[in-house]
């Protein structure tokens, strides 16, 4: 027999403790984008978890492959699990105000819950994606479930995955909100009210404390307990009239700090601002762009960020050159560039 096609990397997308997710194409297909959680280098402290986290994983995306708008499973290996890649920009930055996308969320749970699942994760804007055309997409399966039985623990869960997108709604298009999704607001579950007395208070103890992690994409916390100081002391400097930081997956494991600086010094110079200690890369440029923008050129999500510049077109001639100056460069790296 055979062996499978080999998948050929080219972006890193994220990093943390439990695995590293990379997209790219097997080889002989790069038309074809596909997502690689990555298990093989997770330390050997973490394999316990990331074992539990990757059987959930693996299991719930065997069950929800073929439902529009859920990755397919690929395949699974030494290496990791592979599937298909979501067309799609977080809702943390694609803000969506139409009620399409919405009905659209709501079918995707309905199709989950007559297959027994439940994602149990999507309090995070960051694992709802609008696509191209709209339409809504659910990514992470890593705490999901898959219930054999249609009882009460299984439509809790499902209360909850509905309520966590009537929370989004609310965040992004509150004028949408019908009366019983307002209700459903004011309601939360026994099991929630609980893990939010108790449970959680433990979990933000060990993911900011032990892992340093921020609780939207566990990319890193050191912007929200460094950034506010960074950047007052990069704007102190005369050269300096604004700064935008962004975290970034480092070529290592671990999150780095992106510090987009409005300044006419060469990169060099700008460099010399700060120490390395406290900012991993800084790139100078005319003109700073919009936060949301900043974020898809620093983790070098260019598919993303054409997406949103197809939809605000006046940034063009402000970003294209801060894209060309980029310096996480992990995409060409990994390609051999």
């Amino acid at each position: 027999m055979s062996a499978p096609p080999r998948f050929i990397p080219t972006t890193v997308h994220k990093r943390d403790e439990f695995s590293e997710t990379i997209s790219g194409h097997l080889d002989g297909a790069p038309d074809t984008k596909l997502v690689l959680r990555k298990l093989d280098g997770v330390p050997w402290w973490a394999k316990p978890i990331a074992g539990f986290l990757a059987r959930k994983e693996i299991k719930s995306l065997k069950v929800v492959t073929g439902i529009p708008g859920t990755p397919d499973l690929i395949r699974v290996d030494d290496t990791g699990i592979l599937r298909s890649w979501s067309e799609g920009m977080p809702l943390n930055l694609a803000k969506p105000d139409n009620a399409a996308f919405y009905t659209d969320a709501k079918r995707i749970l309905r199709d989950m819950r007559r297959r027994g699942v439940t994602h149990n994760d999507l309090a995070k804007p960051q694992n709802w994606l609008m696509g191209p055309d709209g339409q809504a997409e659910v990514i992470d399966f890593q705490l999901a479930s898959v219930h054999r039985r249609r009882g009460k623990i299984f439509r809790i869960m499902g209360y909850e995955d509905l309520r966590h997108l009537v929370k989004q709604k609310r965040r992004y298009a509150p004028n949408l909100l019908t009366a019983s999704e307002r209700r459903m607001l004011a309601r939360k579950s026994l099991p929630t009210r609980i893990w939010m007395a108790t449970g959680k208070k433990a979990y933000n103890a060990v993911t900011r404390g032990l892992f340093n992690w921020s609780d939207g994409e566990g990319t890193g916390n050191r912007i929200a307990a460094e950034g506010a100081q960074i950047t007052a002391d990069l704007v102190e400097r005369p050269e300096v009239t604004g700064v935008r930081l962004s975290p970034f997956a480092l070529p290592a494991k671990g999150s780095g700090i992106y510090a987009f600086v409005e300044t006419s010094l060469t990169p060099e110079e700008a460099r010399a601002l700060v120490p390395d200690t406290k900012v991993d890369l800084i790139q100078p440029v005319d003109t700073l762009p919009p936060q949301d923008v900043a974020e898809l050129i620093a983790m070098n999500r260019l598919d993303e960020l054409d997406q949103l510049l197809a939809q605000r077109p006046e940034l063009r001639s402000t970003v294209a050159p801060i894209v060309a100056g980029r310096l996480n460069l992990t995409d060409r790296r990994l390609a051999g560039v």
